[in-house]
């Protein structure tokens, strides 16, 4: 089941993804921001995530607006080279920043991952999937009791994410290595 499900959102166009979404987003829209919700959009991802359908575990759909920073206009004295109004874009990504958000909205749960799930014109949409160290149900299953530690503390803030560590550059080991060589 989850293989179909994976090949239908690798081309959302070609499949029934398109207007599935196309019903929902304006809805998205109309809600908060960040908004909780009972079980992944894309379950396939959520699931190859960490993501497990059990207590302790929160899935938080978010949005971001898309585009460069939008800075005001200065009034005076620079010349148009020195303004610095546009194409001035943030360092991190838009996935990084949405788990960021999610992290400071819920400070008690810790975020363990986040995966897109869709963009329009004006908003990019991630779901975070959150995971609460307080939790019996955590502390007790093997797997995943190792965020209950505190030096796992914060880690949307210090790119310890896997969309941390992608825009930190250590995804593939393999080619920062040769080329400090």
């Amino acid at each position: 089941m989850y293989k179909y499900i994976r090949e239908a959102w690798k081309n959302p166009d070609n499949s029934y993804v398109r207007e599935l979404m196309w019903q929902r987003v304006p809805a998205w829209k109309k809600e908060r921001v960040i908004k909780r919700i009972d079980r992944p959009t894309r379950i396939d991802r959520a699931r190859s995530l960490g993501y497990k359908a059990k207590k302790g575990y929160i899935v938080v759909r978010t949005r971001i607006r898309r585009g460069g920073r939008r800075k005001s206009r200065f009034t005076s004295g620079r010349r148009p080279k020195r303004m610095g109004v546009n194409k001035i874009s943030p360092a991190k990504s838009r996935q990084r920043i949405a788990e960021e958000r999610v992290a400071r909205k819920y400070p008690n749960l810790e975020v363990l991952n986040s995966y897109w799930v869709w963009a329009d014109g004006k908003y990019k949409f991630f779901e975070v999937i959150l995971v609460d160290p307080q939790s019996p149900s955590i502390k007790n299953d093997p797997k995943i009791n190792w965020i209950c530690e505190s030096q796992h503390k914060g880690r949307a803030f210090r790119g310890l994410t896997s969309a941390g560590k992608k825009g930190r550059g250590l995804r593939n080991k393999g080619k920062g290595a040769e080329k400090l060589r």
